[in-house]
Parts: structure tokens; sequence; C-alpha cells
């Protein structure tokens, strides 16, 4: 039997070696009595203030040697400023391990339950995901990174293989910032030990949008000062292709250790993998700051923003939309995937083995020639034809009135007035049926309003009000004879009263309203981070038009949120039709861009047409309801002359003092509308003269409209 003695001194062993600490608030209430401030505290350690914060809160623990250093301090002030009841430290207790799916039940491709005998696609997966293999690998506790001791009970982990959340900020000093202000050490000294300890010990991830699709890959971000740290040049030399050149340090070390780079190299945005360990993707994004990874366009101050700061902002980005996979438009393309998956899992009739089938509804995995009026002519699939029957022309507006059709009345009103929808292209996005199949030809078919195409018609016997656009054309100017258009245009001929004889058309069998998820999750995340700027749904339209004047200065983190959110919609579409780039492209040759499903053409032409018929529909019914025509129009801007500097002055309400249904309307919402800008009358009709259009620059200044959203 042991001695008091042995048992004495093994348990002084397990106090060295673990040193312990009281609890959170008792260290923020040491410090307090001790006349210390945080930022203080800090200096002495040699951290950050918000790593004491993290400490005083529970949402992290130091390691060694500031651990040391951290108690001994802590013992020090205790003896001077004791407490009348110091609680007791409890025991850690360990967290229950999630229920695992046995391996051998499901294939290795898939990560899914088995399905019943009388299924014939696999179902859900549990709501509790099994760890995945990196993460079972972890030792229990980290010697690498300070761990939240407790997170908040409002906000808990989403996923209990990844408990920091999606990404992290990195500085220069190895704190990694992540979401709801952790901090983690980091010590990696080369790219390749940030990739592993990323992987291994970190804890980011997101988990997968759809049940079919694939976990989100940890995304580090790098400041000026981690990126020197880990041997990368602070600016890139070759601006041209924006990659690290052949023959880097950073590139022999990364391929030495056995890890790849995606086709587009080390750039603003690298991907580092290793081939997958059956369904356990091995793979870590980096997006590095000095080199201009975020866009100022779409990222508005973020670059100049602190390490906590760029946190939270791609940290709420990454919960409301997606974790960033690149620019936004990269990002809004790559959401409309992981909530479409082209592929699910399906048992064969035959062998009764689950294997890789199409997910309905979605792009599928292979590339789709557009029908030749849907492509552009260097395209291959209408070059090497010699096509010369027209092509789409489905664009937003960009159309300005006639001066010689403004009235005396008109120009004498003292001001000019702009109004924007909200995420127009995201509102025309809702509920839209759009092709899924090849497109066939047809020779005059009867038109159908509820088939996705492209039709051959004579719209030029359609007359409007020739202080409005036509509906038909981007510029506004009347068709003159046959075109190609899309179905949403056509139907509206149709709506106007207008009967239409299609002459040919290219349509798709299979259709669906493959947006739809799309739609919803970045219209909510819109109307929140709306919400989180103070513009909610249920101000009044003067509280709204007053909210949103001061709305980027409540928060200027969140007010980039939200142009975040707005450049995805607007770049996810515009990726739907991406041009060939590049100097060296010949016509007729195939470009990245259109070798992928996503590539689709008439599901862009699609969201523009019916945004383009949306808007006319409002200047046709404001025209009927109050007698006042656009001055111009820009995409989803439009400008009316108004007795007054305030849309209220001239948009049409009913007694009751709502809204009138039909025209624009002030709201947060994607489709209603906010104010744009004010000037003068004089100032908008001297533009016009001179052939510009007052739309785009109506915010004043050198500010310029971003054309869509």
């Amino acid at each position: 039997m042991a001695s008091e003695e042995e048992l004495f001194a093994s348990v002084d062993a397990l106090l060295e070696a673990e040193p312990q600490l009281p609890l959170p608030a008792e260290r923020a209430r040491l410090r307090e009595a001790a006349g210390i401030t945080q930022a203080r505290l800090a200096t002495a350690l040699k951290t950050t203030t918000q790593s004491v914060k993290n400490w005083e809160n529970g949402r992290s623990e130091p390691k060694s040697p500031r651990l040391e250093a951290y108690q001994r301090l802590l013992n020090g002030w205790a003896a001077k400023h004791p407490a009348h009841s110091t609680p007791a430290v409890p025991a850690p207790t360990p967290a229950p391990a999630p229920a695992v799916v046995p391996q051998s039940e499901v294939p290795a491709t898939f990560a899914v339950p088995a399905a019943p005998a009388t299924e014939a696609v696999a179902p859900a997966e549990a709501a509790a995901p099994a760890p995945a293999p990196i993460a079972a690998e972890r030792p229990s506790r980290p010697t690498t990174s300070r761990r939240p001791a407790t997170r908040k009970a409002a906000a808990p982990p989403t996923d209990p293989r990844f408990p920091h959340g999606p990404l992290a900020v990195l500085d220069g000093d190895g704190s990694a910032y992540g979401v709801d202000g952790i901090v983690l050490d980091c010590p990696a000294t080369t790219v390749v030990e940030l990739v592993e300890w990323t992987l291994r010990e970190s804890g980011l991830g997101a988990a997968k949008l759809n049940r079919y699709g694939k976990d989100s890959d940890p995304l580090i971000v790098l400041t000026t000062a981690a990126a020197v740290k880990l041997g990368l040049p602070e600016r890139l030399e070759d601006r041209r292709g924006l990659r690290l050149e052949e023959g880097h340090p950073v590139l022999k070390q990364i391929s030495k250790a056995k890890w790849q780079l995606t086709q587009r190299g080390f750039g603003p945005w690298a991907r580092i993998y290793r081939k997958a360990q059956g369904a356990q993707r091995q793979c870590v994004q980096l997006a590095i700051l000095p080199w201009d990874a975020l866009d100022s366009r779409a990222w508005p101050g973020v670059t100049d923003m602190e390490p906590a700061d760029v946190a939270r902002v791609l940290g709420v980005y990454a919960q409301r939309v997606i974790t960033p996979r690149g620019s936004t438009a990269v990002s809004g393309l790559e959401l409309m995937t992981a909530l479409r998956p082209p592929t699910r899992p399906v048992q064969d009739k035959e062998t009764g083995n689950w294997v890789s089938g199409r997910n309905p509804g979605s792009l599928g995995t292979e590339a789709m020639d557009p029908a030749p009026p849907e492509g552009q002519p260097e395209h291959p699939a209408v070059f090497h034809t010699g096509w010369k029957g027209g092509f789409l022309r489905e664009e937003a507006y960009q159309w300005v009135r006639s001066v010689d059709l403004l009235s005396d009345e008109e120009c004498t009103l003292p001001f000019a007035v702009g109004l924007d929808l909200n995420t127009a292209f995201l509102a025309a996005a809702a509920r839209l049926t759009v092709g899924l199949s090849e497109p066939v030809h047809f020779v005059n078919p009867a038109f159908n309003p509820k088939v996705p195409g492209s039709w051959l018609v004579d719209l030029s016997h359609v007359e409007v009000d020739p202080r409005l656009p036509s509906p038909f054309t981007p510029d506004g100017t009347r068709p003159t004879g046959p075109a190609w258009y899309q179905t949403h245009t056509v139907a509206y001929a149709q709506e106007l009263g207008f009967n239409v004889q299609p002459l040919e058309a290219y349509l798709r069998k299979e259709t669906g309203a493959y947006l739809d998820p799309w739609h919803d999750r970045l219209k909510t995340a819109y109307v929140d981070t709306l919400a989180d700027l103070g513009v909610t749904k249920d101000l009044t339209d003067t509280q709204f038009l007053a909210a949103m004047e001061r709305h980027k200065q409540v928060d200027p983190a969140m007010a980039a949120v939200l142009a975040a959110i707005k450049a995805t919609v607007k770049g996810g579409i515009g990726k739907l039709f991406e041009n060939p780039q590049g100097k060296g492209y010949k016509d007729g040759d195939p470009w990245p861009a259109m070798q992928r499903p996503t590539w689709r053409p008439d599901i862009r032409a699609a969201v523009i047409s019916k945004a383009r018929v949306n808007m006319h529909r409002k200047l046709l019914n404001m025209s009927r309801m109050t007698g006042l025509f656009p001055l111009a129009v820009l995409s989803d801007c439009v400008v009316y002359p108004s007795p007054g500097d305030s849309p209220l002055d001239f948009l049409p309400y009913a007694a009751s003092g709502k809204p009138q249904p039909g025209g624009f309307r002030l709201g947060p919402t994607p489709g209603l509308a906010k104010l744009e800008g004010v000037q003068s009358m004089l100032w908008a009709v001297d533009l016009m003269e001179k052939g510009y259009n007052p739309a785009r620059h109506i915010k004043g200044g050198d500010a310029v409209l971003d054309e869509g959203e």
C-alpha cells in the first residue's frame, strides 16, 4: 500500500503539471481589486486585450508560458485581496462523444446512414453528425490552441466537429481570431504548419448546407504581419496573374510536404489540399489580406479593420451566407451548388449498392452547351456551326428619356429623386422556374408562358407610352423586327394585351425552381443584416427613410456584411454567364468557365428578364396612378421628377395612409425601394441634354450607382 508521502507527492506532481486557475469571474474580480486594466494586464503578459477579455469571460484559456505567469499573478492578487467566499474550481467534465454511425454500414463515399429496404434514396443524416477522422485524432486537450472554456448559451456550436466556427483571422503574434470573440493560439511559422494545425487542432470548419453536399473547408485569413511571418511577400509581384511566382520557397515547402494547390495556384485565395480520406476532406482555404483578397467594393473598409473585427465581418457572412471561397461572385455561385448539390446517393436496384446519382432539381455534374441564341459568337458550339440567327439581349435597363418629351410642368418641378430597388435580381430569382435539361429546338411553336426558354418573336407592334422605356430592350428603344427573348419578356407582351406568334424556340423539358433555396438564404441574410443596422420591417416609411440614411454609421462591420451580401447576389448571377478572359484567347476555343455545370446563360437571362419586366410593370402602374413618368432608369434605379426632396412627395398612398399596391413601395425587403439620392431638376435635365444617365450619378459627388444587385 502506498504511503501518505507517496500519495501527496503524486498529487503535487499533478498540480505542478496542470496549473489551476480560478473561475473566470474570480479572475476579473482579482484584477479589478488590484486596480489593473485589461489593457495593462495584456501588456504585462505580452498578449492582446481581447485575449484577457476571453480569459475573464470563459471563452478561452491561456497556454504556456502565459498560463504559469497568469497563475502566479492571480495567486499574488488572491493573497492581497481575498474573497469572502472563493468558490472551488470544479474539475473539468469531459464532453459526451457524439453518436457515430458505424462506417461498415454505409459506403465509404457517402457519409449518410444506410437507407431502409423500402427507400430508393438515402435519408438525411442524423441531427448530430459523426466526428471527422481528423477531429478524432485530436488530443483531448491540444497544446497548440487555447479553446473556450464555455460558450454563450444563446449561441451553442451548431456542429461538435467545428466548435470554433468556420474561420479565423491570423495575426503576426500567432493569435487566430474567430467568431464570437474566440481567440486561438496558433504556433505555426510556415504555411505547411498552418495547414496541419488548422485541420488537426483548430476546430474550424462548417457543416454542409444540404444533406447531400459537402462541409465547408476551414478558412484562415492572413493579415500582413501573419503573411510575412509565414514567408509570404507583402505584395504579389505578378499583378496580372495574381499568383506566387514559380520556385518560391513557400511553394517548395508545400510540395515537399505532399500538399497540393488548385490550378489557380497560390494567389489571394489559395486552396491547399490532399486527396480526401474516404468522406473526409483535407483542404484549407487561405485568404491573404495584403494581396487584396477582400475587394473594397464588396467588403468596404474590411481590410483596414482590426483582426477581431475582420473575423466578425467574415464570420457573420459565413454563418448567414457561406464560408467565403473567393470573391463574392465566386461565393454566390458556390452557394447555389452548396444548396443544390449535383449528386446524391441512390440505391442500385440490381445490386443493392449505393451509387452516386443526379440530385433532382440540380444542374447535375456535366456542363451543358447553350442553345445558339443563348450563347455568344465565340462559344465553340456557336462558332463552329456558323450561327447567324441572332442572340438574346436580356440585359438590365440603361435608358434615358428624350428631353423633347419633358413637359413644362415637369421641368418646373424642383427636384429629381432616385429610387433604388433592394436586391432586384434577388427578388426576380424568387419562385423562378428555369430549365434544367438540354434545349430542344421548335419551329412555329405556340407560346407557353410556363415553359422557360428562348423565343424568336416579333414584338415591334407592341406600343407603349414614349415617356416609358420599351420593356423588351435594355436601352428602352422599340424593337424593329423579330428577335430572341426569354419567356418572361414574351409573357409580359401578352400581359399587356398583345398577340405573340413565335417563329422558333429553344425550350427545356425538365424545369424547376433551381434558385429558390439560394434566394431564400440570401433574402434572410439581407433582411437580418439590415435589422442589425436598425432597419426593420415594422418601421413607418418616414422612419424607414431616416433609418436608411444612418444605417451605415450604426455599425461599420455589419454595413460591410450588407455590402458583401448585395455583391454576392449580383456577382452570383453574373457568374452564370462568365465570358472568356485573357489576351491569348481565340474565338471558338473553350474557356474554363463554360466547362462547369453552373455556366448557364439562359438562367442569367431569365433572372434579368424578370427583373426588367418587374421594373417596367411598376413604371407603368406609377404612370397610371400618379401621372408621373421617369426621367431615367439604370438597372434597378429609377429617377423621378418630384415636388419635394423625398419619395414621400410623389409615391402613391391610399386614403388610409397605406402604399398603393402595384407601384414603388418603400421597405427593407428585396424588391421594395429605398432612396438612392436627390438632386435638382436642373441638374438632371442638364445631364440628359448631354447624353448622360441621371440615375448613374444621382447619389452625387463621385458616387456612381452599382448597376444591379
